[in-house]
């Protein structure tokens, strides 16, 4: 068992119309509780100035677009990522996906109207926690092999139907597939269900993301209060001392709090 930290985040799911203005656009970075009219510097895409646009008990953290087009190259991406950092240092936004253009301020301030208790109640939801990742893979040179090593059903399938000095039907593939994914996901529901229980007291909300690889045992977001996470990252090790070294645990983390907000605004 091995465990490290990284960082990457993944992107959040809230989408806007791309409104049409004459004279460019207005990017929308996140989703606040109103303070004001505030300016957070030039930190924005482009190097442009970031600031908000308040209605009612909410403001949008926004910077405007004078081209009307905001293309994914990396300094962009940076700025979107940093403008998130800086305003979760202070409070926990809504973060919105990389890109989401509106028509100018009046239509952010429209749009932040219609959809003001939806979004004052998924700001309650997360406010003063921050989201955790946590990632769990098979570190093994070969899953297949380790599958086989160590379940006896299907390394006697593996033998039986695979084995000898004939060639195997595509059906007797398809069997052995079948079993050894049946073995995986047992194995991924089994290992998640122990680590979920261990980091349970330090998680307000848990997500399962779905595995990208075969070797992806889970890959987990946590809501977790601003102060519990010390005790967060001693629940990963106390996890990952449940398991051998053919598994290796990987904690990221504080980051806005993508995977918990489910906003379905109304435009």
């Amino acid at each position: 068992m091995s465990v490290s930290q990284t960082a990457t985040a993944k992107g959040a799911r809230k989408q806007l119309p791309n409104q049409a203005a004459a004279s460019g656009r207005t990017y929308i970075y996140a989703i606040t509780h109103d303070a004001g009219v505030s300016v957070y510097g030039d930190c924005g895409v482009d190097g442009l100035k970031v600031y908000s646009i308040p209605v009612g008990r909410v403001a949008a953290v926004v910077s405007n677009v004078p081209s009307g087009k905001v293309r994914p190259e990396r300094s962009h991406l940076a700025a979107h990522q940093e403008v998130l950092r800086r305003l979760l240092a202070d409070s926990t936004p809504l973060p919105m996906s990389f890109g989401i253009l509106a028509g100018g301020p009046e239509a952010v301030r429209k749009m932040l109207a219609r959809n003001q208790p939806a979004l004052v109640e998924q700001l309650r939801r997360v406010a003063g926690r921050v989201e955790m990742g946590l990632r769990v893979t098979w570190d093994v040179p070969d899953i297949f092999e380790y599958f086989v090593n160590t379940h006896p059903e299907l390394r006697l399938a593996r033998d039986q139907l695979l084995g000898g000095h004939r060639e195997a039907t595509q059906e007797q593939k398809i069997e052995v597939g079948r079993l050894f994914e049946r073995l995986l996901n047992e194995d991924r529901e089994a290992h998640t269900g122990k680590v979920e229980e261990i980091l349970a007291p330090h998680c307000a909300e848990t997500e399962r993301n779905k595995c990208r690889t075969e070797r992806e045992v889970m890959n987990l977001a946590c809501l977790v209060a601003r102060e519990a996470t010390p005790q967060f990252e001693r629940s990963v090790f106390e996890a990952a001392q449940q398991f051998d070294n053919n598994f290796a645990f990987d904690y990221n983390g504080p980051w806005a709090p993508y995977s918990f907000v489910e906003v379905h605004l109304e435009l």
